[in-house]
């Protein structure tokens, strides 16, 4: 064999070599035989799909889901949901918003009297079962309570109409985008072509979010306090319509945080005296000096759309 064949041939395998490290070795989960070229991507059985690749350490890490949802990951996660939503408000404009809560079980009408005529079906087949006598009793309480669904969307609507042109991304109702006084006050905007934020949160029962929340404005919460805050961040009002737990925890937050001095003082409307006033003794906390007497101005109650935009447009002197 000529020198220069020898050379060619010792040259060829130093490559073979160098190439070899590259690639790395030979994948030890790979069939038998296979090259190290072929498992590293060559053409042939077995490339791109390493046991490398496969393991979970090597996915980037914001594409890691059993990643993110560690304990010690709750962090970021909160700093997701903060930071998701607001970026979102911000791109479509969304300065400020109006807040309102209030039941998610206080249907309009035509669907309250269904779920009347359902109770009382039940109760008829058996009359002496003291749980569906209750569903008739609250079905009943519902039913009268539906007026307040038509003045929570009457309110939605006369707010977004009347803001929608003069006050462009201000006074956008914002609600926890499910069914009820939610629906409602989202349904009001809907109705005038105005935009609506729905603030959904994740629970055990699942909670579907209304079909009038804007789709672009639409989100959903696993954490209630990130919920919370950007229920105040913007908020240039909170309205409460009749409700329960829920409703009642978000007007007590806010008048604490109004009260402590943590929060700028907006207006806190409390829709529905009669409701209220038997809801919540404020005049026996004030008496009982478990509240000041200046405390009790935190709050107005009202008792129709126009009274309540009117108390708004006053704290910001604006024309109704």
């Amino acid at each position: 064999m000529s020198r220069n064949r020898r050379s060619r041939r010792r040259l060829r395998s130093q490559r073979e070599r160098n190439r070899g490290w590259e690639r790395g070795p030979r994948d030890p989960s790979a069939p038998a035989g296979t090259s190290a070229g072929a498992q590293a991507g060559r053409p042939g059985a077995g490339a791109n799909d390493t046991a490398q690749k496969r393991s979970p350490s090597y996915l980037l890490a914001f594409e890691d889901a059993k990643l993110l949802r560690r304990d010690a990951l709750r962090p970021v996660r909160l700093q997701l949901e903060m930071w998701k939503a607001d970026l979102i408000l911000r791109e479509h404009g969304v300065r400020s918003t109006v807040a309102v809560f209030g039941s998610a079980r206080i249907l309009d009408r035509s669907e309250s009297l269904k779920r009347l005529e359902r109770a009382e079906a039940d109760l008829a087949r058996n009359p002496g079962d003291p749980n569906l006598q209750y569903a008739v009793r609250a079905a009943r309480s519902l039913l009268e309570k539906s007026r307040y669904y038509d003045e929570a969307r009457r309110f939605a609507a006369l707010v977004s109409r009347r803001c929608k042109d003069a006050y462009p991304g201000e006074f956008i109702i914002m609600t926890g985008g499910g069914p009820g006084i939610m629906e409602a006050a989202n349904r009001g905007a809907y109705d005038v072509g105005a935009k609506s934020i729905g603030l959904n949160i994740r629970l055990p029962t699942e909670q579907e979010p209304n079909r009038y929340v804007t789709p672009a404005l639409c989100f959903q919460f696993r954490y209630f306090a990130i919920r919370k805050m950007h229920f105040l961040m913007r908020a240039k009002a909170l309205v409460a319509f009749p409700g329960g737990y829920g409703t009642l925890d978000e007007l007590f937050e806010i008048i604490t945080l109004i009260q402590t001095g943590r929060a700028k003082r907006i207006p806190v409307i409390l829709f529905g005296r009669e409701f209220w006033t038997r809801a919540i003794d404020f005049g026996f906390l004030r008496d009982e000096g478990t509240i000041s007497p200046e405390d009790t101005e935190l709050f107005e109650m009202v008792d129709g759309a126009e009274a309540a935009w009117e108390t708004i447009c006053k704290h910001y002197g604006m024309q109704p």
